[in-house]
């Protein structure tokens, strides 16, 4: 397939695009206003970008173009060099400092890199088309900055277009857009689509390395399943595989029985403060049943929503805290768990080992005796934030036994539980049944609904 061209000289000239397999022609004519390509390695998305992006900058004149990718080097060798030896030089030439191609009919193609902390880069910026190369790499907060650039006041159509793997910082937003198609807040059905390809559906590859089938085929299991078959469900949750909603997630608590030990754990920060109550009861098992996410909150403010939303009746053993509340500012020398502690909130400070921590928190959502067992660790079903952000922690790319800190908004609720599951807490004690006779008949002594020592289900409704 070639597209024939004119130079301002009035020369013809070619641009060889190679030959489309069936989905990337799919993915040539989709005419949505998002479009994700991809879901497996070896899909063909690189020359998907490379001829789209190459094709609409000679369909129409003075449009404005940006591929992108989370590191600039990483597009280097898979898109920029291979877009300049497709395009002729009397065509577009290409500005190496600047990062932009400019076509004979005023086109340009802009290539960028987006990383933590580059937002103001983008914003007030203009495109035509944006192309997302691996976008799973991105947080959700970053793919809307990037929507914002698409605008302008040409009668050119504004397109985004993403290409990715499962797994990444990205997983579950892209999942949820694309794949699984739930939409809020606005969000229309009709402005996404997604084309699934595999590498079976490039036969150009699996002709010229015939040995990248097999390689994909002897991967470990849920990496085989992802990037051999493009199975959005099996990377979900890859640094806590043992977090399943249908296991861990329960109906909330009628009331939590008053014998049970309760315990905060927190994490502060300007960004976001998140706390966590959680509940132990007779067998260690533990229950976290409240929390609260808020951003914006001074640590006084902090200590008081935290108080404000445990009730007077409801006793807290202690609230086990981050390492660095210890820290003292510079300004005043003071330390933020002064500030908690003077405005009502003794703290235990947590150890800050991350490693030991996670692996403390795997082994609470592990079943507690047996696989018929039910896991250490509960959560119920208002705990939505948890729930949401568990399982789309990804592994840290430097060290798998770490998670990665990115996106940074989804972490620090997951790290107040990390905080809980490294702190050894006290489970209820039951009370003898010599111990409860001793009490006599009134029970005034004793909360209501305990004989004997055992804990009287009516309390609770477990669902799930």
């Amino acid at each position: 397939m070639a597209y024939k061209s004119f130079s301002k000289a009035g020369g013809e000239f070619y641009v060889n695009f190679g030959h489309a397999n069936e989905k990337q022609k799919q993915f040539y004519q989709a005419r949505e206003l998002y479009v994700c390509y991809g879901g497996a390695r070896g899909g063909g998305k690189s020359h998907g970008i490379r001829v789209k992006s190459v094709g609409g900058a000679l369909t129409y004149p003075g449009i404005r173009i940006l591929i992108i990718r989370k590191h600039y080097p990483d597009m280097e060798n898979s898109l920029i060099t291979p877009i300049i030896q497709m395009v002729p030089i009397q065509i577009a030439s290409y500005n190496q400092q600047a990062h932009i191609m400019q076509f004979a009919n005023g086109s340009t193609i802009k290539f960028g890199h987006y990383d933590t902390g580059s937002d103001l880069e983008y914003q007030g910026q203009e495109f035509d088309w944006i192309f997302i190369d691996e976008a799973t790499q991105f947080s959700e907060a970053q793919f809307r900055v990037l929507g914002a650039c698409l605008r302008g006041t040409s009668n050119i159509p504004r397109r985004m277009y993403l290409t990715c793997n499962p797994g990444g910082i990205g997983h579950l937003w892209v999942k949820r857009l694309f794949v699984d198609r739930e939409y809020q807040n606005g969000e229309k059905a009709e402005d996404y689509r997604f084309i699934q390809a595999t590498v079976d559906d490039n036969p150009d590859l699996l002709k010229g390395s015939p040995g990248y089938l097999n390689m994909l085929d002897t991967l470990p299991d849920d990496v085989r399943r992802a990037w051999r078959y493009g199975d959005w469900n099996t990377l979900s949750g890859i640094f806590f595989p043992e977090f399943r909603k249908k296991t861990h997630v329960i109906e909330p608590f009628v009331r939590v029985p008053q014998e049970w030990k309760k315990y905060r754990a927190f994490d502060y920060g300007l960004d976001m403060f998140a706390c966590l109550w959680i509940a132990v009861d007779f067998d260690g098992r533990c229950y976290v049943y409240r929390e609260v996410q808020q951003s914006g909150l001074i640590v006084s403010a902090a200590a008081a929503l935290m108080n404000s939303l445990t009730p007077p009746a409801e006793r807290i053993e202690f609230t086990i805290a981050p390492p660095d509340m210890w820290n003292r500012q510079k300004d005043s020398g003071r330390t933020m768990a002064q500030i908690f502690m003077e405005n009502g909130v003794g703290i235990l400070k947590a150890s800050n080992n991350r490693i030991q921590g996670w692996m403390a928190l795997k082994e609470m959502l592990k079943p507690m005796r047996s696989d018929k067992d039910r896991p250490g660790l509960l959560v119920t079903n208002e705990c939505v934030g948890l729930i949401r952000n568990l399982p789309a922690i990804q592994h840290d790319q430097k060290n798998p036994s770490d998670c990665a800190t990115e996106p940074h908004d989804i972490t620090h609720i997951c790290d107040a539980c990390r905080y809980f599951a490294v702190t050894r807490v006290m489970g209820a004690q039951r009370m003898k049944t010599r111990e409860v006779e001793e009490l006599g008949d009134d029970g005034e002594d004793y909360d209501e609904g305990m004989t004997g020592g055992v804990c009287d289900e009516s309390y609770l409704n477990y669902g799930g």
